[in-house]
């Protein structure tokens, strides 16, 4: 079952292949329903999303997740995660970093994350 969701991730980046020069993923799978995904995507543009989760298939929410998407030259844009280092955010434990602050947010997904790279990217061609 973690290896159809961790198919699934590589389908969805896939999809986005007008963006996305090239990918790497490497998955571990620790069960059947439980299993960990890193991996790195270049984008046409050169800047580069690197993310990682930590997902169970027996419960929707993913266990640890990160989504860190940088320019070129090393500039944060944004990074979403789960880390428990900012209680006082309404969406706790989910937040978004930007370069000048942090906000609260709700659990994205692969597809949210590639969408938003894909609007940022075309907004700057």
């Amino acid at each position: 079952m973690i290896q159809n969701y961790f198919a699934d991730i590589r389908a969805k980046i896939d999809a986005y292949n007008h963006i996305v020069e090239e990918y790497s993923v490497v998955d571990k799978t620790y069960s059947d329903e439980k299993g960990f995904i890193d991996g790195q995507i270049i984008f046409i543009d050169d800047s580069i999303l690197e993310f990682s989760e930590v997902k169970s298939t027996e419960i929707p929410e993913k266990i640890k997740y990160r989504y860190h998407y940088r320019s070129f030259n090393n500039n944060l844009i944004f990074r979403y995660d789960n880390a428990k280092h900012f209680p006082d955010i309404s969406t706790f434990p989910h937040h978004k970093h930007l370069p000048q602050n942090v906000i609260g947010c709700n659990e994205p997904d692969i597809e949210s994350i590639l969408g938003e790279v894909e609007r940022i990217i075309l907004k700057n061609e």
